[in-house]
Order: C-alpha cells, then sequence, then structure tokens
C-alpha cells in the first residue's frame, strides 16, 4: 500500500516537470497533478489496457512506436475529466506521453525492488 500511495505521488510530481518542459501541457496544481495521476493510472487500468491488447499488432509493426499514439490518446482523454489538467492538442500529449515514459524508466531504474515475503 505505501509503494502504490509513493508511486501515485511521483506519478503527479513527474507531470508537474512535464508541464513546464512540453508545451501546451499545462498542470496548474499539485492538487490537481495528484488527481491526474489517479485519473490516468485508471484509464490506463481500464480503456489502455483494452486498446494496447487490441492494437497488439500495429505496436509489433512499429517497434512500440503505437504504445505512445494510445498514451498521448489517455492523456488527451484524462485532461477532460481533471479541472486544472489541460493537454492542449495531440502535438502536447504525443511529446507529454513521450517524456513521461522516459522518467518513469528512470524512476524504475532508480526506485529499490521490492523484496519478496
Amino acid at each position: 500500500m505505501t509503494r502504490m500511495l509513493v508511486n501515485w505521488i511521483i506519478s503527479a510530481v513527474l507531470l508537474l516537470v512535464v508541464a513546464h518542459v512540453v508545451p501546451g501541457f499545462v498542470v496548474t496544481s499539485l492538487w490537481a497533478a495528484l488527481w491526474a495521476a489517479l485519473v490516468i493510472g485508471l484509464i490506463n487500468a481500464t480503456l489502455g489496457l483494452v486498446l494496447k491488447v487490441l492494437t497488439l499488432p500495429l505496436t509489433i509493426l512499429s517497434f512500440g512506436i503505437f504504445l505512445l499514439i494510445i498514451n498521448a490518446l489517455m492523456l488527451m482523454l484524462a485532461s477532460h475529466f481533471v479541472k486544472g489538467f489541460y493537454v492542449s492538442g495531440f502535438r502536447a500529449a504525443f511529446w507529454g506521453a513521450l517524456l513521461l515514459m522516459l522518467l518513469h524508466m528512470v524512476q524504475k531504474w532508480l526506485m529499490p525492488k521490492e523484496r519478496q515475503r
């Protein structure tokens, strides 16, 4: 439970970082970032998962680039549900998705592994 809470907070902070780097990707406050991280997680766990399974052949043919398109669309969808989180268009969503992916990779690399019980 604690690890999930830490990941949620880190995801919100990463959204704030992306908002400072990517033009058109706006997060107005930490609360908006926390809500956006929660909504993005829920969307990715439901609709995003279905889309990723259905488009697996296209993802394989594009060497994974199509996953960025799906993630960008998920970011755009989440921006419709969270006040204070705005993505101005597909270009901002795409670059935001790419930067978020890279930052999450660094996060996974830096965080200690969970011990097996």
